[in-house]
């Protein structure tokens, strides 16, 4: 007997086996509980989230012969059943959108949709790939899907809802399938291995479901592939030999090179991932899901459901997450997201992610404008960023000098002529003025100072290597 792959092994039979996507199964539930099933629905979604298996069981709900009506608990035994789970029954026709896409296919299908089904209730159309039609082949499927017979159902699926024409759409239900989470798939993951007696580590499943992207067939078969290697136990070790995942302790090696600010290190770190076959592109990939990890302990603790994550691993995320802050792991992120796409397309990647994950690590030796300012004006090697001169502060050195003015009026005597007050009052504005002008001056010589270094060829080259914006230039020019 030939092998069956377990994604069609465990494919699931009722409404209540579908993983993830619980709200339109009760729905669908509902539906036909109160005999209120549409004459047509779309099922929208990525690959391997349920939708096909969805269509089956709600075709086997409609023509489930051990019931006298449609029920919302098919038996998986009766004839009906048995043959829409092989996909061989008469009356439960799957066609496939990508080689049926033409106006004679569906001008076929118009023809037999006529006839009463041969031992069914229904007969029920199922239509995969749909958004595969032609602009003319949905055009001639508008009327029956409009008024189609009362023994007819149509059941549509795409990956690509946008490209089915808005009046196909009007006239169907329309399901909107969610992605699989990590912990729902990883959970599928081991009643499985469970049920095929296989032994495994407990820290292989949560990754393996990781690497799946929300697809419930996508995990199946990369299992699928670890248990044709023949080796017992299951581990990360294989996951990593046999499926390309990165080695998630060189990874973690290399996070904690940058936190610590270790340049040589995160070299070497680099290196030990490209010598064992990893990409670059890979690197950078996997770099965005542990700093993630990082910036989600940051914010929220290592205790956070937003981690999908073991004991060991949390903890180990939690020690890493103490050498950055979460202004620098934002940083990092975005950063790596446009580098993903620059390594793609460069004909020099390793120098470019070396380049960058450099920048990470010696991020503090890196100098803003206003700081490069600030020492070539001081000349001091320890730099502070001047602060503006705020209202407040301008209002607490007139009280300053109020209270000078009331000591020296305590010192002399109590009648004081008005042209001594005069005077004191005249005295008080003027150094006021003085102090203005002095900031103003310093500001107007700041801002030319800075322009001439901008305009320098060789800062010019350094900035844009460095992928730097400056602000602040446009207002000093226009003083």
């Amino acid at each position: 007997m030939s092998y069956t792959v377990l994604a069609r092994k465990y494919r699931s039979q009722r409404f209540d086996d579908v993983i993830g996507q619980d709200p339109i199964a009760q729905t669908l539930k509902n539906a036909i509980r109160t005999d209120r099933v549409a004459h047509a629905y779309l099922f929208a979604g990525t690959r391997g989230v349920g939708k096909t298996t969805m269509a089956r069981v709600l075709a086997k709900s409609l023509n489930c012969l051990s019931a006298d009506a449609p029920t919302a608990e098919p038996c998986c035994k009766c004839d009906s059943c048995v043959a829409i789970n092989i996909g061989e029954d008469i009356d439960v026709i799957e066609i496939d959108g990508a080689t049926n896409n033409g106006v004679e296919q569906v001008r076929e299908l118009r023809q037999n949709a006529i006839y009463r089904a041969a031992r069914s209730r229904f007969k029920i159309y199922i239509i995969d790939e749909v958004h595969m039609l032609t602009v003319p082949a949905f055009n001639a499927l508008l009327k029956i899907l409009e008024e189609p017979p009362n023994h007819v159902k149509f059941i549509f699926a795409t990956t690509e809802p946008n490209k089915v024409i808005p009046t196909i759409q009007s006239r169907c239900q329309r399901f909107d399938f969610n992605n699989i989470g990590p912990a729902q798939i990883a959970g599928q993951l081991k009643f499985i291995l469970g049920q095929e007696k296989i032994k495994y580590e407990e820290d292989l499943v949560l990754p393996l479901a990781k690497m799946a992207n929300g697809s419930m067939r996508d995990g199946l078969s990369l299992l699928d592939r670890l248990i044709s290697v023949g080796v017992e136990p299951l581990s990360v070790s294989l996951l990593e030999q046999f499926l390309g995942c990165p080695n998630s302790e060189k990874i973690w090696n290399l996070v904690g090179k940058i936190g610590a600010s270790d340049a040589a290190g995160t070299l070497a770190a680099i290196e030990d991932l490209i010598g064992s076959g990893i990409s670059e592109v890979q690197i950078a990939d996997s770099l965005v899901d542990y700093m993630r990890d990082l910036m989600v302990v940051k914010s929220t603790g290592a205790e956070s459901e937003l981690l999908i994550l073991t004991a060991e691993q949390r903890k180990r995320a939690g020690e890493l997450a103490e050498k950055f802050d979460v202004a620098a792991l934002i940083y990092n992120i975005t950063t790596l997201e446009k580098l993903r796409w620059a390594l793609k397309n460069s004909d020099t990647p390793r120098a470019l992610l070396e380049a960058t994950l450099l920048r990470f690590a010696l991020s503090e030796h890196f100098m803003n404008i206003d700081a490069l300012m600030s020492q070539l004006q001081t000349g001091s090697d320890v730099v502070k960023k001047k602060e503006p001169i705020s209202a407040e502060s301008r209002a607490s050195s007139e009280a300053q000098g109020d209270k000078s003015i009331k000591a020296q009026r305590h010192k002399g005597t109590e009648a004081q002529s008005d042209e001594q007050q005069t005077t004191i009052n005249e005295h008080r504005e003027s150094s006021i003025e003085h102090q203005e002008s002095r900031i103003e001056n310093r500001s107007r010589t700041s801002g030319r100072k800075r322009n001439e270094i901008i305009s320098d060829p060789a800062v010019k080259t350094i900035l844009m290597g460095l992928d730097a914006t400056i602000t602040g230039i446009e207002e000093d020019q226009q003083n």
